[in-house]
C-alpha cells in the first residue's frame, strides 16, 4: 500500500525545486524553533529614562524613538535535523514577541520542509516566499521566520560538503573585517565620553552614538565625543527615524561640523523620498537599511540614491537575500556595513561568512553589550571561533557557519521546543 511518503520520494524534481537530485540525497527530517533568552543588566541603549518604565511584559518603550525593546537578550535559534544525521543552525530577529516567530515555523514552514532535499538554500528561500505573497506576507515576522531557515540550510550545506558558507558563496574576500563599536550604554555623557576611550585605548578607531538616548542632544553629545577620542576617530549618529526630512538636514549639517563620520536612519524607514533628500542636501553619507528584508525593498532606495552605506540586518535578511543585497549595492557603488541587531551569536557567524565575500564590505557593526557576553552560547566547528578584538573581527575557520550552540545557549531556552 502505497503512502504520502511513497509518493514524495518517487517525485524528487518536486522537492528540489526542478533540479536533478544526487543519488540517496538527503531529507529534511524535522525543525524544531527554540526560543532563547539572555538577562542583560543594564537595558539595550542603556539605564532607563524620566518617563521610561518595565511594562509586564518585560518591555520598554524609548521615548526619544517610541520604540519598544525588550530587557533581556531575546532570539529564535532554529535546529533542521536531516535523515543522515546532520543538524544545521539558524536564528532570526527575536526581541519582541518571538512567539509569532515560532508559530509560523511550526505551523507553516515546517510541515512544507519537511521530506524535502536541503541542499538548494536559495531555491527554497524564493518557494517559501512564495507561499504567503498573496496574502501580503513579504515582510515582518514571515520574512524573519525564513531568515532563521535560510541559515540553517547553508550551515547544513556547508557541513556537508566541509567547506564554510563563504566558500560557498563564491570565497572569502576579508579574513578580518574592521568593527565599530556601536552604542555607549552609560548613563551620563561623561561617562559615554570615558567608556568609548576604553574602547579606544583597546585599539578600536570606529563609533557610533545613539542620539536617542543623547539627554543634552545630539549635536552636545557629538562635540563631546569628539574634543574626547580626537581628531582621528570616526564617530557616526544613528538617528533612530525620528526625523522628518528637513530636521534630520538641518542636524546633521550640525553635526558635520564636528567631523560626522555617517548618519544612519535618519527619517522613518518608509519614507523613502525623505531619504533620498536628506542624502543629496548633506556632505557625508547616510546610511540605511536594518529594516529592510529583500532586495525588493532594497531597488527603489538604491535607485533613487537615498543611501551612501548600507546596512542589512542577517537576522531579518537570510544568507541568500544578504548576497543578493550586496551584489546589489555593489551595482550602485554602495558600501556595505552590516548591521548587527541583538542576537545569540548565530545569525552574527552568519554575518560575517557572507559579509567577507563582499568587494563593498568596508566595516562591521559591533555591538559588544551583545556579542562580548553571549560569545560563550556559540562554539566554534573549527579551530577558530569568531572574535572581535582591537579594532576588527576574527571570523570562525570551520564548515557551515563555523559555529554552533554551546550548552549555556541550549540552558537558556524557554518554554516549549
Amino acid at each position: 500500500m502505497r503512502n504520502a511518503s511513497d509518493d514524495r520520494r518517487a517525485e524528487p524534481q518536486a522537492s528540489t525545486g526542478g533540479l536533478n537530485p544526487m543519488r540517496n540525497a538527503d531529507r529534511i527530517e524535522k525543525l524544531t524553533a527554540h526560543i532563547v533568552e539572555i538577562p542583560r543588566d543594564t537595558p539595550y541603549l542603556g539605564p532607563l529614562r524620566d518617563g521610561e518604565q518595565v511594562n509586564r511584559r518585560g518591555y520598554i518603550v524609548r521615548r526619544g524613538n517610541r520604540t519598544l525593546y525588550p530587557t533581556t537578550d531575546r532570539s529564535v535559534v532554529l535546529r533542521i535535523d536531516t535523515e543522515s544525521g546532520l543538524t544545521g543552525w539558524g536564528e532570526t530577529y527575536g526581541i519582541v514577541a518571538p512567539e509569532a516567530v515560532r508559530a509560523i515555523l511550526d505551523d507553516i514552514v515546517a510541515p512544507v520542509l519537511e521530506g524535502r532535499d536541503p541542499s538548494a538554500p536559495s531555491v527554497i528561500h524564493e518557494d517559501l516566499y512564495d507561499l504567503m505573497r498573496v496574502r501580503g506576507y513579504f515582510g515582518g515576522f514571515y520574512l524573519d521566520a525564513l531568515a532563521a531557515v535560510d541559515i540553517a540550510l547553508w550551515d547544513l550545506l556547508g557541513k556537508r560538503l566541509g567547506v564554510p558558507v563563504s566558500t560557498l558563496l563564491g570565497g572569502r574576500r576579508h579574513d578580518r573585517i574592521p568593527a565599530y563599536v556601536s552604542g555607549l550604554p552609560r548613563a551620563t555623557v561623561e561617562d559615554r565620553v570615558a567608556f568609548a576611550r576604553d574602547w579606544q585605548a583597546q585599539g578600536f578607531d570606529s563609533f557610533k552614538f545613539a542620539a536617542v538616548v543623547a539627554d543634552g542632544g545630539a549635536e552636545a553629545e557629538m562635540a563631546a565625543l569628539r574634543d574626547g577620542l580626537g581628531l582621528r576617530a570616526r564617530i557616526a549618529a544613528d538617528l533612530h527615524w525620528r526625523h522628518t526630512a528637513p530636521e534630520a538636514v538641518r542636524l546633521v549639517r550640525a553635526l558635520e561640523r564636528h567631523a560626522l563620520w555617517f548618519a544612519e536612519a535618519p527619517c522613518a524607514p518608509e519614507d523613502v523620498a525623505g531619504a533620498a533628500e536628506v542624502a543629496r542636501a548633506v556632505g557625508v553619507p547616510v546610511a540605511l537599511g536594518e529594516e529592510y528584508r529583500t532586495i525588493h525593498e532594497w531597488q527603489p532606495r538604491l535607485a533613487v540614491r537615498a543611501m551612501g552605506i548600507a546596512q542589512p540586518e542577517m537576522g531579518r535578511t537570510g544568507i541568500t537575500q544578504f548576497a543578493r543585497i550586496g551584489a546589489l549595492c555593489q551595482a550602485n557603488h554602495v558600501a556595505v556595513m552590516p548591521h548587527a541587531t541583538i542576537g545569540v551569536g548565530i545569525f552574527m557567524a552568519a554575518s560575517l561568512q557572507a559579509a567577507s565575500t563582499l568587494q563593498g564590505c568596508v566595516a562591521h557593526e559591533y555591538q559588544h553589550s551583545i556579542f562580548d557576553p553571549n560569545l560563550a552560547l556559540t562554539r566554534p566547528t573549527g579551530t577558530r571561533h569568531m572574535a572581535c578584538a582591537a579594532g576588527e573581527y576574527v571570523l570562525p575557520d570551520g564548515p557551515g557557519l563555523g559555529v554552533e550552540p554551546a550548552e549555556a545557549m541550549l540552558a537558556a531556552v524557554v518554554g516549549p521546543g
